[in-house]
């Protein structure tokens, strides 16, 4: 049996009352701001800005959005944000002095069984490939959950290759994990998640 996924914000008054907001990939786009009309609002709060920051869907995450909207700057576990970042369960966000935390009840054990058996393993992926790989994933070492994946550029002054040679095998790639079709800005991002959480790609190799 499939468990259904949830995912919410979770803010605590000062009351000690807790409120929560259901987010879901029917509604993508979900402001956070002192103006009422917000979807998550904290009216009367002078340190939260009128729109504050957008928790965007983006096809197969969620992520939160600051590109200077705020004049106090929107934190998550505690580091400064600039531009996107992705949401992961049990994140803290902080919008000037209110707390949120984003929980994400993740897919039920026939769905990730479904997942791990569609994935490649080491063994059907070529040496090359894997160094590939490593070096998209490098920038995550130590569980830096802000990096970014290695750019081409990157990945080919490490290994040595052109990068041609780099952009033919990140296509490939793309094809064995399933992300072909997702938006050219996600498909390094959702590679990389994929490689590391599949065990293709350890952490001890970064």
């Amino acid at each position: 049996m499939n468990i259904v996924a949830e995912t919410r914000l979770i803010h605590i008054d000062e009351q000690g009352r807790q409120h929560s907001f259901v987010l879901s990939p029917d509604t993508p786009r979900v402001t956070i701001g002192r103006a009422v009309e917000a979807d998550v609002s904290f009216p009367g709060d002078d340190e939260v800005s009128r729109l504050h920051a957008v928790v965007e869907w983006l096809g197969t995450h969620w992520t939160i959005v600051d590109d200077g909207l705020s004049r106090n700057g929107t934190f998550v576990n505690g580091e400064r944000i600039t531009g996107r970042r992705r949401l992961r369960e049990g994140d803290s966000i902080r919008i000037g002095p209110k707390r949120l935390k984003f929980q994400e009840m993740g897919a039920g054990p026939d769905e990730v069984t479904r997942l791990a058996s569609e994935l490649p393993t080491v063994r059907s992926l070529t040496d090359t490939q894997r160094r590939i790989l490593r070096a998209l994933c490098r920038p995550y070492k130590h569980g830096a959950a802000f990096a970014t994946p290695a750019s081409n550029q990157e990945i080919a002054s490490e290994l040595f290759l052109s990068v041609d040679a780099v952009k033919t095998h990140l296509r490939a790639l793309f094809t064995k994990f399933g992300v072909e079709d997702l938006p050219q800005n996600q498909k390094r991002v959702r590679l990389a998640e994929l490689a590391m959480h599949s065990g293709v790609i350890t952490e001890r190799e970064l």
